[in-house]
């Protein structure tokens, strides 16, 4: 699904800062709970809500487990602006019609969510801490599942193929271009 891995400089920024690193990991997964809790509004059929209310729980654990990563460090818990990744990667979205709206926003997550698989797979190769290793394990193939459930949900209101042409794309030059911060998804 991804156009291209990520840059190694990514990894090095990440292992550089890890303590920075989790805690935007956190961040991430509270707002995938959120985006997901939110799809179950915009679209307030019965299956599919309760299909986003799992999701939204167990993204929601994910964030606990970030939660508890960051008190065995002693780190606290506070605001990080994000990366600019998902807000450039949602620029093509359509938001008019429903079906194309839900279309978009099910890809792009979709597409997130492999990137974070991606990454949490570099993370569990590379990184030295062994608390932090078996938290990037314990992830990896939700993360995995998670990207697989958005591009099959997007199936029920058109076909998606074209938009996750479009947005691998777009979210390959993001991703080549990089940051210059440590996030998730810079």
């Amino acid at each position: 699904m991804l156009l291209c891995p990520s840059p190694p400089r990514w990894l090095d920024q990440a292992l550089g800062d890890l303590d920075t690193l989790l805690l935007d990991h956190a961040h991430c997964e509270r707002r995938a709970a959120s985006t997901v809790l939110g799809f179950s509004f915009r679209a307030p059929e019965m299956e599919f809500a309760g299909q986003m209310s799992r999701l939204a729980r167990e993204e929601l654990t994910h964030f606990e487990m970030a939660l508890r990563e960051l008190r065995r460090r002693n780190l606290p818990f506070v605001a990080l602006p994000p990366a600019a990744y998902a807000q450039r990667l949602a620029t093509g979205m359509r938001k008019k019609v429903l079906d194309e709206a839900m279309v978009d926003s099910l890809v792009v997550a979709g597409i997130i969510e492999a990137r974070s698989h991606e990454r949490l797979v570099l993370l569990e190769a590379a990184c030295a801490d062994p608390h932090l290793k078996a938290f990037y394990a314990a992830l990896v193939e939700s993360e995995e599942r998670h990207a697989a459930q958005m591009f099959a949900l997007a199936e029920r209101w058109g076909d998606p193929a074209p938009r996750i042409a479009f947005f691998a794309a777009q979210e390959a030059e993001i991703i080549t271009a990089g940051e210059d911060v440590v996030r998730m998804h810079s």
